[in-house]
């Protein structure tokens, strides 16, 4: 048992590193290490959140720190996307078809970041408004009906359609993430959530897993890397989706 619980202890700063540097809170990894290690329903969930929050801040606060943060790329998004998930959260849905779909679309965007051409363009396109609108509140509305973090979405989006380079697209998903993590943990205040110490051990590995992560993402990780670990975030992300 306390070995099993040194490990988990282990895990934890390891899958911030990870989602850190790409800009990521790291709630599908919490979510997934948290059931593996069979923690209480009603403990995963809030904890992941909160976990999650704290992460995506540290991975803002870096990138931004480094002159990688879009405001006219990110408002759009965010706009839309709050209000969106607040309406897909209000929704009972057979939610695993959706996290089956949503895992081999993740899969797919993992094949596509792993084959770009070697020649890569550094050039970027900025999107329509009414198009990032689009897509922020269909990020968000998914979001809020399988419960889960909408930055593993809007980074291959983002990438794929050339609407920023990968430092860019770290900066302007980590301050997505915070804010709708930091609505979504509203609303479990609403319901009577209340931190607990154990919680607050996993905020502080975690914290300190994530600001290294970020501090090595945001201004020493080149860009070809940073693509294979989003790479590897989005693997763990589907795997966690389809056994769940």
């Amino acid at each position: 048992m306390l070995h099993s619980e040194i490990l988990f202890y282990v895990l934890v700063p390891i899958v911030a590193f990870l989602y850190a540097a790409v800009g990521h809170g790291g709630a599908s990894g919490y979510l997934a290490l948290m059931a593996f290690f069979s923690f209480a329903p009603d403990f995963i969930r809030p904890t992941a959140l909160l976990l999650n929050l704290a992460v995506s801040l540290i991975a803002f606060i870096q990138y931004y720190r480094q002159g990688h943060f879009d405001w006219k790329l990110f408002w759009p998004f965010a706009l839309a996307s709050v209000p969106a998930a607040f309406i897909g959260g209000m929704l009972v849905v057979d939610a695993d078809i959706y996290k089956k779909v949503l895992a081999v679309l993740l899969f797919f965007s993992v094949i596509r970041l792993l084959n770009f051409r070697k020649r890569e363009t550094n050039q970027t396109v900025h999107p329509h408004l009414l198009f990032s609108l689009v897509i922020g509140a269909s990020i968000g509305f998914l979001s809020g009906l399988i419960g889960i973090g909408g930055g593993i979405i809007l980074s291959p989006v983002i990438l794929l359609l050339h609407w920023a380079d990968m430092k860019r697209t770290a900066a302007v998903s980590a301050l997505f993430i915070f804010v709708n993590s930091l609505a979504g943990l509203a609303g479990l205040f609403t319901k009577g959530f209340q931190v607990e110490t154990q919680m607050i051990w996993m905020l502080l590995i975690a914290f300190a897993g994530g600001a290294l992560g970020s501090y090595f993402g945001a201004g020493h990780f080149e860009n070809k890397k940073l693509k294979w670990i989003l790479a590897i975030v989005l693997v763990i992300a589907s795997v966690k989706l389809m056994m769940v």
